[in-house]
């Protein structure tokens, strides 16, 4: 974590302590006085992809929430439902080639076979009602 605090020392001169937390116990600072220590801190705070400016507590939750990967890419919302969609997917297509018997789709398509045999189906294009009075 990077933290940048300013610290005025009289006369217009102004210090920015570059602060590179790892571990509890490993802290290391850095004065830049000059305008090259500055801009290679902005610059290496471009390259890692951190904060150059000093954050408050409040924007670093903002900080904190964008560096989070997103919650639609988290597994544990990816995978929340179960697969149902493939799942049936893969079932029909299992009956299809005749590696899985469904017999309530089975009964379906009996009924359907026996509406059709009554004339119950629907009539196809050009056979309906209107095309009927037309003719």
């Amino acid at each position: 974590m990077l933290t940048l605090e300013r610290h005025r020392l009289g006369a217009n001169k102004t210090f920015i302590f570059f602060i590179l937390l790892d571990t509890v116990e490993f802290v290391t600072a850095v004065a830049m006085a000059s305008n090259y220590a500055r801009r290679m801190a902005r610059l290496s705070a471009r390259i890692f992809g951190e904060v150059y400016k000093p954050t408050t507590s409040r924007s670093m939750k903002v900080v904190k929430l964008m560096s989070e990967e997103p919650v639609y890419l988290q597994k544990r919302m990816v995978d929340y439902y179960p697969p149902h969609r493939e799942t049936a997917n893969l079932m029909r297509y299992l009956r299809l080639i005749g590696l899985y018997r469904d017999e309530h789709e089975d009964f379906r398509d009996e009924m359907k076979r026996v509406a059709r045999l009554k004339g119950k189906g629907k009539p196809k294009k050009g056979e309906g009602k209107r095309a009927m009075k037309r003719k």
